[in-house]
């Protein structure tokens, strides 16, 4: 994609949003002027774009960051509770694109692409690839397929479709990530992820949860054994099997947030979303 088109693209979608979990643009900016430039071995004159766009400053920077920052970094573990926050905020940005009247499809979302202000509250950022519904439109197709190796949904990788279940399945990801601690590895010869999530499906049992978490009580465990189940749904290989995003919301609303800690590990079988 040209990059001024990818520059209106950005603005055009994010311009006009206001939510609590979107990053807001502050200001943007785009000149072009006529240069010498070198082609072949020669100089030319040519019309270059320069473009700026200017997002609200966010201390904590991306989730990416805060989750696998290198060894020896002075950022602290995130704990539990800010991680279901974080969970929580991601989907409630993500409803809101979808649920506009003329919906947007952010079509990379990652934890790169997920910025954390001053008290860990996601923000949804980089519009750059997003797309924009008709009011009656569900889905479209695409011969140009750009994105994000290990986030992208299997049918638009393979067939180049877009719907919202092309965000639910990034958004699955993300979930796994940030529940379980462990980084999805990207790689170009697994690029929908399906070594990782065959990986956490089979070692992330209730065992396991405990024993990662075993300072949580039971009502906690519940949570993240919740964002698991969630985050499994949403990588399903079929997209009509993957869950709305208000589904999701309302999953992860009906889980209150613990302040309890116990040190002993809670071992008892917990009801699945």
């Amino acid at each position: 994609m040209p990059a001024d088109k990818q520059f209106n693209r950005e603005v055009q979608n994010v311009m006009s949003l206001k939510h609590d979990n979107i990053v807001e643009l502050v200001g943007f900016c785009c000149e072009t002027q006529k240069k010498l430039v070198q082609f072949d071995k020669r100089y030319i004159q040519a019309d270059i774009t320069e473009s700026l766009i200017c997002y609200e400053y966010l201390p904590n920077g991306s989730l990416q960051e805060n989750l696998f920052e290198p060894k020896g970094s002075t950022k602290p573990e995130i704990g539990w509770d800010v991680r279901f926050k974080i969970i929580k905020g991601i989907c409630q940005g993500l409803r809101f694109l979808h649920k506009l009247d003329i919906p947007i499809v952010h079509m990379d979302l990652k934890p790169e692409n997920i910025l954390l202000d001053a008290n860990m509250v996601p923000k949804i950022a980089d519009f750059a690839l997003s797309r924009v519904f008709g009011q009656e439109q569900t889905r479209l197709c695409t011969q140009t397929v750009v994105g994000s190796y290990g986030y992208m949904a299997p049918e638009y990788l393979y067939r180049g479709e877009i719907s919202a279940q092309s965000d639910i399945y990034s958004l699955g990801l993300v979930i796994i990530e940030i529940t379980t601690g462990e980084q999805n590895p990207r790689e170009k010869d697994q690029p929908s992820a399906r070594s990782f999530v065959d990986k956490v499906r089979k070692e992330w049992t209730l065992e396991n949860i405990t024993s990662k978490y075993s300072s949580l009580d039971h009502e906690s465990l519940q949570q993240v054994k919740t964002c698991i189940d969630i985050g499994s749904n949403c990588v399903e290989i079929d997209r009509t099997k993957r869950p709305r995003i208000e589904e999701i919301v309302d999953s992860l609303n009906g889980l209150r947030s613990s302040q309890k800690v116990t040190r002993s590990p809670v071992r008892l079988q917990l009801a699945r979303s």
